[in-house]
C-alpha cells in the first residue's frame, strides 16, 4: 500500500523484489532456512498479486545482487536470504574444521579414567555410560543426546571431571539464560548465554568474539542445543579456536529451535559427528510416571493412567469441553494442587499451552489466573491491554543486553510506582526496572507457550489439551511440555486431543541442506 501511495506501481519490479524477500523472511519465520524457487514464486504471486514472470525476474535480480543464493536441495532449485546460506555453510565449514587434528584432552587412559572418575564421583557408570565417556574421551568433537533419566549429566560430568583433571580450560554455555542457569547447577561450574560467551555489544549489535578473536577455551560445551538456531550456532563453532574440542548436549526429540534450521537433529543425522544416543532409563528416574511417560510419548504411545486414589507425579484429567478443560485448569491450579501436593500456586505451577489465542490460550488464561490469585491486580499499571501489579509472575518476551533479562526469562514484580511510570521485577535475586514504555517486552506468566518454556524446568506443570489445538497438537510439541515438570504433570483434556498429540509426529521437514552439506565436507 505505501509503495503505491509514493507511486510505485502494484507490479513493479522494485515492489516484486522488496515482496520476494519479504515473504522468504516470512518462510524463515517458520523455521526453514530456504524455500523452492517454484513455491517461493507461487507464494509470493499470491501473497502480492504480482504476476509470476514478474516475481521470476525479480528473484533473479536478487540472486545478481547477493541479496538471495540459489543452491540445490535433494534435486530442486532453493533460495535462502544470503545470511542463512553463509551461517549454514559456516555450520558446516566449522564442524568439518573442529573435527581435526588431536584433543587437547588427548592420551588419556580412559580404561584408567572410567574407575577413577567412579571413585571421585561415587557414581557407578552402567556399560552404555562407560561407552559414552570412551567416545568422548576418544574424539575432538562429539554429541550426546537423549531423552530425562537417561543420565546425561552424569556422564558430562564425570567427562568434565575427567578433562579437568588434565588442566583443560573449559567454556560453557547454553541459548537462554534459564538453560545457562541449569547446566550451572548441574555442573557447579559457570555457565553463559552463547551472547555472553561471545561478549556481544548492543551498542554495535555484533560479537567481540569471533574468528579473528577466538575463545579461551581448550573445550567448549553447549547444552540444550535443540534450541540453537543455524546463526547462533555458526557464530559459536566460528569463535572456537583450531585446537579446541567441542561437546554438544541436547535432546534430539525436543522442538527444534524457535528460528530457522533444525541443526541438533541435521548433525546427528548426518553421521559425521561422533554421537552418543542414550536410550537407557535408570532405576531411580524409571519410579518417576514423568520420566517414564515422556519416553512413552515419544515412541508413541499413550501414557499410563494414575490409577484411583494413587499418589503419583503425572495425572491425565479427562474433559469433555474446552469450557470443561477451562473450569478444571483454574481449580487445579489455584486450589486442588496447592492443597494436595503444597505447591505454591504462583511460583511452583506452571501452566504450558500449544497457542496464544482463545479460551485455552496464554491471554485468556492469564487474564482469568491473575484475577484468582493476585487481588492487588487494580493497583497495577495497565499498558497494551495487560494490568501489571505487584505479585504478578511476568516473562520476558524478547532478549534485552542492557538489563541482562532474556526471552522467556520468569520473574515477579515486586513494585509498581505508577506516578513515576515505573516497575520493578525480581528475575532469580537481582532487581530489574522498567518504565511504562518498556512494558511490551514484559508479559503475565502464569501461562506461557509450550514454545516459550524450551530449556525451562518447574516444580509442576499444568497443560490443556483440546481438540480446538488439532493444528498444534504433535508429539515433540507434547513431549516437550512433560519434560519440563519436575515433580507434578497434570494434563486436563480431551482424550481424543491427547491421543491426536501422541499419535501426530509431523513429517514437514524443514526446509536445510546442513545435513547434506556435513556428509559432503565432513572426514
Amino acid at each position: 500500500m505505501l509503495a503505491q501511495k509514493l507511486g510505485v506501481a502494484a507490479d513493479s519490479l522494485i515492489r516484486a523484489q522488496a515482496g520476494v524477500r519479504h515473504v522468504l523472511q516470512e518462510i524463515s519465520s517458520a523455521g526453514h532456512c530456504a524455500e523452492a524457487r517454484k513455491r517461493l514464486a507461487e507464494t509470493a504471486a499470491r501473497l502480492l498479486e504480482i504476476p509470476e514472470p514478474v516475481l521470476e525476474s525479480a528473484i533473479d535480480h536478487e540472486v545478481r545482487e547477493g541479496n538471495l543464493i540459489e543452491d540445490d536441495i535433494d534435486g530442486e532449485s532453493c533460495l535462502y536470504l544470503a545470511h542463512l546460506f553463509r551461517a549454514e555453510t559456516g555450520v558446516a565449514d566449522n564442524l568439518t574444521r573442529l573435527l581435526k587434528g588431536r584433543a587437547p584432552w588427548a592420551g588419556i587412559d580412559t580404561e584408567k579414567a572410567i574407575p577413577w572418575v567412579e571413585n571421585k564421583t561415587g557414581l557407578k557408570l552402567s556399560e552404555s555410560q562407560q561407552e559414552a565417556v570412551r567416545l568422548v574421551l576418544n574424539n575432538k568433537a562429539t554429541v550426546i543426546t537423549g531423552g530425562p533419566g537417561v543420565g546425561k549429566t552424569t556422564i558430562v560430568k564425570s567427562i568434565l571431571k575427567i578433562i579437568l583433571a588434565k588442566k583443560i580450560d573449559i567454556a560453557f554455555c547454553a541459548p537462554t539464560g534459564r538453560a545457562a542457569k541449569r547446566l550451572s547447577e548441574a555442573t557447579g561450574m559457570e555457565a553463559k548465554t552463547v551472547h555472553r560467551l561471545l561478549e556481544y555489544d548492543p551498542m554495535t549489535n555484533g560479537f567481540k568474539r569471533g574468528k579473528e578473536n577466538p575463545l579461551d577455551a581448550s573445550l567448549v560445551v553447549m547444552d540444550e542445543a535443540s534450541m540453537a538456531d543455524v546463526a547462533l550456532m555458526n557464530r559459536l563453532l566460528s569463535a572456537i579456536p583450531d585446537h579446541a574440542g567441542l561437546l554438544i548436549v541436547g535432546d534430539i526429540d525436543q522442538l527444534p529451535s524457535v528460528g530457522p534450521g533444525a541443526v541438533l537433529s541435521d548433525i546427528i543425522e548426518s553421521g559425521v559427528i561422533p554421537t552418543v544416543r542414550l536410550m537407557e532409563i535408570f532405576r531411580q528416574a524409571a519410579a518417576s510416571k514423568i520420566i517414564v511417560n515422556a519416553h512413552r510419548i515419544n515412541r508413541g504411545e499413550m501414557p499410563m493412567k494414575a490409577e484411583p486414589d494413587e499418589q503419583t507425579d503425572f495425572y491425565f484429567i479427562p474433559a469433555r469441553t474446552p469450557e470443561e478443560i477451562h473450569e478444571r485448569l483454574i481449580s487445579s491450579v489455584t486450589e486442588r494442587i496447592p492443597k494436595r501436593f503444597g505447591l505454591h500456586p504462583v511460583r511452583d505451577i506452571q501452566v504450558l499451552t500449544p497457542m496464544n489465542r482463545g479460551s485455552l490460550g496464554v491471554k485468556s488464561l492469564n487474564i482469568e489466573i491473575q484475577k484468582m490469585l493476585n487481588p492487588q491486580a487494580k493497583a497495577g499499571i495497565t499498558r497494551f491491554g495487560t494490568t501489571f501489579a505487584p505479585g504478578d509472575k511476568v516473562m520476558q518476551t524478547v532478549n534485552n543486553y542492557d538489563k541482562e533479562v532474556f526471552n522467556g526469562d520468569i520473574g515477579w514484580i515486586t513494585g509498581v510506582d505508577s506516578e513515576e511510570g515505573l516497575l520493578k521485577v525480581n528475575f532469580d535475586g537481582r532487581p530489574v526496572e522498567y518504565e511504562v514504555n518498556e512494558l511490551d517486552e514484559l508479559s503475565l506468566a502464569y501461562a506461557a507457550t509450550i514454545h516459550k518454556s524450551q530449556g525451562s524446568e518447574y516444580p509442576a506443570v499444568v497443560i490443556p489439551l483440546s481438540t480446538e489445538h488439532y493444528v498444534l497438537l504433535e508429539r515433540n510439541l507434547l513431549y516437550t511440555a512433560v519434560t519440563r515438570g519436575k515433580r507434578l504433570v497434570v494434563i486436563i483434556g480431551q482424550p481424543r486431543a491427547l491421543e491426536m498429540a501422541v499419535r501426530n509426529r509431523k513429517a514437514n521437514r524443514r526446509v536445510t541442506k546442513l545435513m547434506e552439506r556435513l556428509k559432503k565436507t565432513g572426514p
